[in-house]
Parts: C-alpha cells; structure tokens; sequence
C-alpha cells in the first residue's frame, strides 16, 4: 500500500511543479494513510486517491482597481473548489503578496479535511488574492473587494461555494465583497458569505471562534494527561483575529500568554499580555506590535530571532505557514513546552512535527485544531438558513461541543490505527475516511 501512495505523491509532485507548499500538505496527508488502506484496501480503488488530490474546480482570474491617486493596478484572483463530497465548498479568502495558485491550492486541500471533522457538511475550498490591503484607505480596499467580487460573484452561492475571511480579509472587506455580491446578483443571499456583520446576517463568537478553538483543542489534549491550562504560561504568534481571540480564551481557562508578534518583531510581556490595549492597537488602530510596546511598560519588542526563542509551557503558533521550523521546534522544547495547537494552517514545518512528536509532546495539528472558525462558518450558515440567531453562549456552547467532538475523533482514530495519542494520524485518518466513504457513494464524478 506503500506504493500506492508514493506514487500518488509523486504524480502531484510532477502535475503542480513548484508549488511547495501544497506538496507539503499533501504529503504530509498520504504519509498518514498507510495503516487506513492497509486495514480498508478498498480506498484505493478506482483513483480514489488520485481524484482527492485534484481540485474539481481551480479560478484565477484579474482583479483590475483604481487607486486614491487615479492609478490603474492589476492583482490575480483565485478560488480553488476543491472537493464537495460533503457539501458546498467552504472555506476563506486571503489577500496577501504571498498569495499564488499553490498556496491556494495548499490551504483548499487542508480545508477538506478540516471540514470533514466539523461533521458539518461542508466541502473544502479557498481563496484569495495577492492584493495587500496594509497601508490602504477604506477607499481603495472597498474598489479592490468590488473588483474581484465582480468575478467571483459567477462561482459561488449559498448551495455552491460560500467563502469566509483569513489574513487580510476581516469584516471590512467581507462587507465590501457582500455589498458588491447583492448589488449583482440582485438576492440578499446571506449565506453567501460567513464572517459577515451581527448587523446584517453574522454570528456571535465567529471573531473569536478559531482562536477560541485552538486554546479548547488544547485543553482537550491536555485532559487526557489529568493536566489543564491553569497557570501555563502561553506563547502565541501573530497579532491578528486567531492570536488575540487564542489571548483571551487562555487567560479565561487560567493560563498567562506572555507573547505575540508580527512583521516587525516579537512582544515579551511577561507580566501577561494586557489584551484590552493589544485589541485596541490591532482591531483599532490597525498599528503595529511596537505601538504596543510604546504603552506598557515592562514589556519589550525583540527584533531578532523568534517568538519561539521564548521559554514556555504552552506554544499557539498563529500566524502563517512553516513559521515554526525544526530548528524552532528544538528550542521550543529545550524552554519546557509540552503542548503545541496549531492555530494557523500548517504552521509547523515536517521537521518541526517531527521533532514534536519524537519529543512525545502533545501536538494538535492545524486541520483539528483551527477548525473552530470554519465550525462556527457553518453555524452562521445554519443560522441564516434559518433566518435566526443565537446569543453568544448559544453559539459558544456550540463551538466548545464541536472542538470537543474533533479532539474526540482524532484520539478514537489514531488508536483504531495503532497509534495512539497522534493527532496527525488521527485528524487526517477520521477526516479522509469521512470524505472517501462519500466520494465512493457518488460515484466517479
């Protein structure tokens, strides 16, 4: 069955050259799959495996704007509908100059499994565009969302695809492309959109909910040692919407995030991080991490190295892929971390995973762990199916129930598969089997 598989590797290798990073989420898939279709052979019949690593559908498209001073730019779309085995395509939109068909297509093949351990009937897809809305007017920001909602618009649907924010895509810019959307399609399809304002067809607890959800995966792995988060001190990357909201879950379950960062370097604040000012500077202001520093004292902005360099028992790496490499990793557990939930998609390098789990750590992986925001995606669609809302406990009760559900399935799975305490194993052996047992009912399609 091992051969299987690497050759599958090897065509996906040799269909999407240079697109690294979807090599590495597909790789890092099929390596787990060896003891499931050694149990199940019949997976890989009839290019199961060959038609779950191919996109059903892959856009890219020019998004034409004008800038505040009358100058034409020109950026590349994307939206990559990857499988809807198990629904309609769902997943985020991120505008970024990293932004290129493989990250796309990386972040559209995670999507897939994530979503299936939701248990929610949601397919997986992504998008986005290599536009950067830092440093740009509402103005500007409103014409580029115009413009690549313009196109966009054609491809997705509350039934076909609904897609949702990620970096660089908050609710300024899910309201620009929703406006632009209803003034085209001329239906106020609310579930065409999730991240959406409370005002017109949000949810409660969907800002928090992927930051919420890496912090409660983490608190589930720890309760299967008689541990919790209870005075763990935390270090978090990144400074966005999944950082602050992993901030303020962490401090409630008792534990004291000493750490975040962004482009610009790192913030040690080991008093713990005052999370009303760092709302303020980021949701606000749209600052930078060194204005934080600027209005608290003790804390202090290291430009050098990485956030990782930080001793800590608790580590939420939140901010971008293969931030958190193996020689990050090493240091990580040399400084006394026994726990790792990932909060961005595939933050870990290989060599970091790797060396998380000869460590015998507990590790969470980015599909079960950062599934809490595409959970809660789907429970604003529920919601706006249903023309309803709930209060914020309603909608949290409901993610913390979800989170558990995942931590669950992936525990049953890795021991079913004889390895027990892998969350890799586990989130990618409960997800795929969840998408292929549907695929095989639908037929070769």
């Amino acid at each position: 069955m091992q051969d299987v598989v690497e050759k599958v590797y090897e065509q996906v290798v040799a269909r999407n050259r240079g697109e690294v990073e979807f090599h590495q989420a597909v790789h890092e898939v099929l390596e787990s799959l060896d003891p499931v279709i050694a149990k199940h052979p019949h997976y890989a019949e009839g290019a199961l495996l060959e038609r779950i690593v191919e996109p059903e559908r892959q856009i890219m498209f020019r998004v034409p704007w004008v800038d505040d001073a009358g100058q034409v730019h020109v950026n590349r779309g994307f939206r990559i509908e990857f499988n809807s085995a198990l629904g309609p395509y769902k997943g985020g939109l991120r505008f970024h100059p990293s932004v290129n068909a493989g990250i796309i297509k990386f972040l559209g093949f995670e999507q897939i499994f994530k979503n299936a351990l939701t248990a929610q009937g949601i397919g997986g897809g992504k998008g986005g565009s290599d536009f950067d809305p830092h440093g740009r007017s509402d103005a500007e920001v409103m014409r580029f969302c115009q413009s690549f909602m313009t196109e966009l618009a054609r491809h997705i649907g509350p039934s076909t695809d609904v897609p949702a924010g990620d970096i660089g895509v908050g609710g300024r810019e899910i309201g620009y492309m929703f406006g632009q959307y209803k003034r085209l399609r001329n239906s106020y399809d609310a579930g065409v959109l999730t991240g959406k304002g409370l005002a017109w067809g949000g949810s409660l607890v969907r800002t928090e909910a992927t930051g919420y959800g890496t912090v409660l995966f983490a608190q589930s792995m720890l309760a299967t040692k008689g541990e919790s988060l209870e005075g763990k001190k935390v270090l978090v990357s990144g400074a966005g919407n999944v950082a602050i909201y992993a901030i303020e879950k962490a401090q409630q379950l008792g534990a004291t995030p000493i750490t975040f960062s962004d482009s610009s370097g790192y913030v040690v604040d080991e008093a713990g991080v005052d999370l009303e000012l760092l709302k303020q500077i980021k949701e606000v202001e749209r600052g930078r991490v060194a204005d934080y520093v600027e209005r608290r004292p003790g804390a202090r902005l290291v430009t050098g190295g990485s956030v990782w360099d930080v001793p800590g028992d608790v580590a939420l790496p939140c901010a971008t892929q293969n931030e958190l490499d193996g020689d990050a990793a090493n240091t990580l557990l040399r400084g006394g971390c026994g726990v790792v939930s990932e909060g961005a998609n595939m933050p870990s390098t290989p060599e970091a995973v790797e060396a998380f789990q000869k460590a015998g750590i507990l590790f969470g992986p980015g599909k079960a762990a950062n599934a809490g925001g595409v959970a809660t995606s789907a429970l604003e669609m529920e919601q706006n199916a249903g023309r309803t809302r709930w209060d914020f406990a309603t909608a949290e009760a409901k993610l913390t129930d979800i989170m558990a559900d995942i931590h669950d399935s992936c525990v049953a799975a890795a021991e079913e598969y004889g390895r027990p305490g892998d969350y890799v194993l586990g989130a990618n052996a409960a997800g795929f089997t969840r998408v292929a047992d549907v695929m095989i009912a639908h037929g070769i399609v």
